[in-house]
């Protein structure tokens, strides 16, 4: 059966943030805190393959802490340094155990990476995810350009296998009608709510928060739906009174994906 595990589940700094002294992230500096953070990256996994969505700074403690040695299929959602500063580490892991790393994207993406890693290409296999999307370990996964506030862009993706269909958008924010329509008749939503209420100023925001994505479910209505990307502002010692079927990622949280098959 499929599942997905939720191996980082923080924010573009993760938890706790170095120079912070917040309870938050005081708690997650103990061994056995709660709110340590890494940054945002899942595993799909099943019987006919398996692959990581994205490749931040702490995919090797994420890989460590999972005891897993190598990964050969990792699909990117935007090249921001949260999403993609680990893979200068998968290309050497490749290189050392020579082996060829399979790296999916859109192409704009791609052309972003190869801008900051030039190098990649001579240990890794670039493959452009267009309009027709892809297929990785038997998922059909359909790419979609999402708002990202003042960051910009990213992307979603749309996985659909069996009965099942689920999202994985991290990164976006006050998505248009448009954007928000690949969103609807899903069995399962990953999204990025970065605060519980952000009070500062819209243009210098990025993620969506809480209550702000709690309005979206209300519009798109999954059958169940995991808050990600979560920053320091965001405790999960504590009970928000979220609704039934919604929850906060935490580290090693895994999820089944009941296809039907």
């Amino acid at each position: 059966m499929d599942q997905l595990e939720f191996i980082g589940t923080g924010d573009a700094m993760g938890v706790p943030r170095v120079y912070c002294d917040c309870e938050v992230c005081a708690e997650a500096r103990s061994t056995s805190g709660v709110n340590r953070r890494y940054r945002a990256l899942v595993a799909v996994e099943g019987d006919e393959g398996s692959f990581l969505i994205d490749c931040g700074p702490d995919w090797r403690t994420g890989m460590e802490r999972r005891g897993q040695r190598f990964t050969e299929q990792i699909l990117v959602t935007h090249a921001h340094f949260d999403h993609i500063g680990g893979l200068p580490e998968w290309a050497d892991a490749c290189r050392w155990l020579g082996r060829r790393g399979q790296l999916h994207a859109p192409q704009e993406v791609l052309d972003t990476i190869l801008r900051q890693y030039p190098w990649l290409g001579g240990h890794l296999d670039l493959h452009a995810v267009g309009s027709e999307g892809t297929r990785l370990a038997g998922w059909q996964i359909r790419a979609w350009k999402v708002f990202h506030g003042k960051n910009g862009f990213s992307y979603a993706y749309r996985l659909e296998k069996g009965c099942f269909a689920w999202a994985y958008c991290s990164d976006s924010i006050a998505l248009p009608e448009e954007q928000k329509e690949p969103l609807h008749g899903l069995d399962l939503l990953v999204l990025g709510t970065s605060f519980y209420h952000e009070l500062a100023e819209f243009a210098t925001r990025s993620v969506y928060d809480v209550k702000e994505a709690l309005e979206l479910l209300n519009e798109v209505r999954p059958t169940r739906t995991v808050f990600t990307h979560l920053s320091h502002d965001l405790d999960l010692r504590r009970d928000y009174g979220l609704p039934e079927g919604v929850a906060f990622a935490a580290t090693g949280m895994r999820v089944l994906l009941q296809t039907g098959e």
